[in-house]
């Protein structure tokens, strides 16, 4: 998925201008950039931390195509979907530098990390490959290119001792939501997933660290935070020597400059009745949980590495949906995972059918090089992972469907994101029950033209109508 920088949600890209800028101090040129920020939230808060420090350095991100000198390109490295979504971008950012448009191409993020060597064998004309630890020495790697002095090409770092601050970041989410990582890397090891081999083993903030981030965002105008990790309900295991995250969302939620407080990456492990608590309870969190959960069949659990049963989870969903009110979940699942029979989906099917979860998405089993699961047996036929990816998703689509028709004539309060382009009166928001970027929409019309409704807005709306995935809402 890729995340705009610019209002359009498309590559981020631009043509140089004649010359560098000068900063007044130093006398050092300092040039305009653009970025492609790919993949998943976490990814894009390392592109704020990169922007934040290029920004405090004098160099300067434009927001059309004509300014640009050079550009940087955060990748996903995650599936092969996301690979070649990189690949792509990389390719048209280096053929717009083969044209002259653009001096350098700078590659950061989970591909570097993960290809490094090979990365600059496939596309040598690529300037500088910073992975997902360097991100901090982005200003030094610009300003050797800028010099012509260049002495080092890569740079790759092993995980950090001490977690990365993320307070110095330049966001490019709207002003009113912000993503806040918690922890770095992941302790987890399912077989399917490549991301301690990219992202490292799991480390966590300090709480005052985390709770200071949190403040400075709020006191910037951020109304909603995100809260992202590889895996939350972790959190603080590594630091603490035990779960943390229930005093964590504690002192998150006496924040008072912050209205609303999202969980994702809530991983199924970890949650015991005084962490439910608190989510019942809070004032800030919202009651929405995105709990990844893979399959149902207890035998592709164990050859996933889960750690986890059917009955496990239908025992937390149910705990967790009878002691949150008005509680909305998300999930994600794999089909064709190796081994995964007939019998198998079947059992995939009726999980989904009984948890009703509102939100889920599916993906077709990727084989990760270097992961256990590459090595399986008994590889199932992509067209069949894709039917079952279809056959699921065409099941949880008439799930969605009436959720939201049964939403329609109720009140709810929406997060007004962005105007409607072309449709005078008509904004982009989302309640409480979708998170951005992977949920519904709610397109709200403005009835009274002496109540405005603007952008970052917290308004009470009608749910009039649905249309599939999305809502449509007057504002009251």
């Amino acid at each position: 998925m890729q995340l705009p920088i610019l209002p359009q949600n498309n590559v981020t890209v631009a043509t140089p201008g004649i010359d560098p800028m000068i900063d007044p101090e130093t006398g050092k040129p300092r040039g305009r950039y653009a970025v492609v920020s790919l993949g998943c939230p976490k990814n894009l808060v390392d592109t704020e931390q990169m922007l934040g420090r290029l920004d405090a350095d004098g160099y300067r991100m434009v927001d059309s195509v004509d300014g640009a000198d050079f550009v940087v390109v955060n990748t996903c490295g995650f599936i092969d979907s996301a690979r070649d979504e990189s690949m792509a971008a990389i390719d048209e950012m280096l053929a717009l530098k083969r044209d002259g448009k653009l001096r350098n191409v700078v590659v950061t993020g989970c591909l570097a990390e993960r290809q490094q060597d090979k990365l600059l064998q496939a596309r040598p004309d690529i300037d500088a490959l910073v992975g997902v630890f360097g991100r901090n020495d982005i200003v030094s790697v610009v300003d050797e290119l800028y010099s012509g002095l260049q002495e080092q090409r890569t740079i790759f770092k092993p995980a950090a001792v001490n977690p990365l601050s993320d307070a110095m970041r330049s966001a490019v989410t709207p002003r009113h939501f912000a993503y806040l990582k918690i922890s770095e890397g992941c302790d987890r090891l399912c077989t399917f997933c490549a991301i301690p081999k990219m992202r490292g083993k799991h480390f966590s903030k300090p709480i005052e660290q985390i709770i200071d981030e949190a403040k400075r965002l709020g006191d910037s105008g951020v109304r909603e935070v995100v809260i992202v990790a590889q895996d939350t309900t972790y959190y603080g295991m590594d630091r603490y020597g035990e779960p943390r995250l229930n005093q964590l969302l504690k002192e998150l939620d006496k924040i008072e400059s912050i209205d609303w407080i999202r969980l994702m990456y809530f991983y199924p492990m970890y949650i015991d009745d005084a962490l439910i608590d608190t989510l019942a309870s809070a004032k800030r969190i919202v009651p929405y949980i995105d709990m990844p959960l893979q399959h149902a069949s207890d035998k592709m659990l164990k050859r996933m590495a889960r750690k986890t049963t059917r009955a496990l989870q239908t025992d937390i969903v149910q705990k967790l949906r009878s002691r949150i009110d008005s509680l909305v979940m998300r999930t994600t699942m794999i089909t064709g995972f190796p081994g995964e029979t007939e019998e198998d989906f079947v059992e995939l099917m009726d999980f989904v059918k009984e948890s009703r979860f509102e939100n889920l998405g599916v993906f077709t089993y990727s084989i990760e090089e270097d992961t256990p699961a590459a090595r399986l047996p008994n590889r199932v036929d992509p067209k069949v992972a894709a039917r079952r990816r279809d056959d699921l998703m065409e099941l949880q689509q008439q799930i969605a469907f009436d959720w939201n028709d049964s939403r329609v004539g109720g009140i709810e309060e929406v997060l007004i994101d962005a105007e409607m382009p072309e449709q005078e009166g008509v904004f982009i928001g989302r309640t409480r029950s979708e998170a951005p970027d992977v949920d519904g929409l709610i397109y709200v019309s403005q009835v009274d033209p002496d109540s405005p409704v603007e952008i970052g807005q917290i308004r009470p709306c009608e749910i009039v109508a649905s249309q599939g995935y999305d809502l449509v809402a007057a504002a009251t």
